[in-house]
């Protein structure tokens, strides 16, 4: 029912395009691939989770590479220290005053690989830039350029080496969404595709920062019927409400939900957002949100499953009869 109101934009092409130069490099991986597009194009952080070797960086590095923007990566390791993120002040006796140096957030897309190999501090060195969109240093707030992004990557909690996120950071990731192994016909294809490397140097940008600047004024602009906002509610409250969870979706969590279902209208062609737009994101926005009792840590299989009871139990609105 929701093919029936799409209707292709300069904008939508401009997405199957970036869409087509992704699935030219990344084998499969197609919902993965709709997931970053749509959080990206509502300017929103992305967390990326999979074991090493599925290309969870691989795709974050062609989209980073498709847009037209300054990026900075960071491969993040128990050494790598909050100075190195947010920059630092050096002073130089020749002029006698102190200097900053800007920190590798200072670009439009930020690649945090294997964020939660590092060290808790470092990791909250991102925080004020997250939300806010600015770094502090020595008492002067600067901000980073605009539209900023990060997209991270993670192993699984309780691989070696890493350590767990803490619930203020996990909640300022508009998303996130686990990489799986490919299948047999899909791991074929990759033996056969990358015999000669893996093709990152024949990307080239299909959109500018000013574009998807754009895209995020005209996502925001995407109409949000009272009924679905109540769909949105009746869910969030579900999960404060639900004996199985011990901390709910935040207001922040109903937020990042309207940003992505509005997202995902957009990308599909429409000027509304209808409630299977909610439904299809629920899941990656609340999973790595909420917890469940008695989980020391991000459980995403069992707050999957409690996610997806909640879904069929909470009525979606019914279309209204003309």
């Amino acid at each position: 029912m929701e093919e029936l109101s799409t209707i292709p934009t300069p904008c939508t092409t401009k997405i199957q395009a970036l869409r087509d130069s992704i699935a030219q490099i990344i084998v499969g991986q197609t919902q993965a691939t709709d997931l970053l597009l749509t959080s990206v194009i509502a300017r929103g952080h992305v967390l990326i989770e999979g074991v090493p070797g599925v290309a969870k960086t691989l795709l974050a590095r062609v989209m980073a590479q498709l847009i037209d923007a300054r990026f900075s990566r960071v491969q993040f390791t128990p050494d790598v220290l909050p100075s190195d993120i947010v920059g630092f002040s050096l002073y130089q006796k020749e002029t006698g005053k102190f200097v900053y140096h800007p920190g590798a957030v200072m670009c439009n897309l930020f690649l945090g690989d294997e964020i939660n190999r590092t060290s808790p501090k470092t990791q909250a060195a991102l925080l004020e830039v997250m939300e806010e969109g600015s770094v502090t240093v020595d008492g002067v707030t600067r901000p980073v350029p605009s539209p900023f992004l990060v997209i991270a990557t993670q192993n699984p909690v309780g691989s070696a080496g890493t350590q767990l996120l803490p619930q203020s950071q996990l909640d300022r990731f508009l998303i996130c969404f686990g990489i799986g192994y490919p299948d047999a016909a899909e791991e074929m294809d990759i033996l056969k595709s990358r015999r000669s490397g893996n093709g990152l140097e024949d990307v080239r940008p299909v959109i500018s920062s000013q574009e998807l600047m754009e895209m995020k004024k005209e996502v925001e602009e995407v109409f949000v019927h009272d009924q679905v906002y109540d769909y949105i509610v009746r869910l969030a409250q579900a999960t404060r409400n639900n004996d199985a969870l011990e901390l709910g979706l935040s207001p922040r969590g109903s937020l990042a939900l309207l940003k992505m279902a509005q997202a995902r209208a957009y990308r599909k062609g429409r000027s509304f957002v209808i409630p299977a737009d909610v439904a299809a994101e629920f899941q990656d926005v609340a999973a790595h949100r909420v917890q469940p009792v008695s989980s020391s840590g991000m459980d995403r299989v069992r707050a999957a499953a409690v996610l997806e009871r909640i879904l069929k139990e909470t009525p979606a609105p019914a279309p209204e009869k003309g």
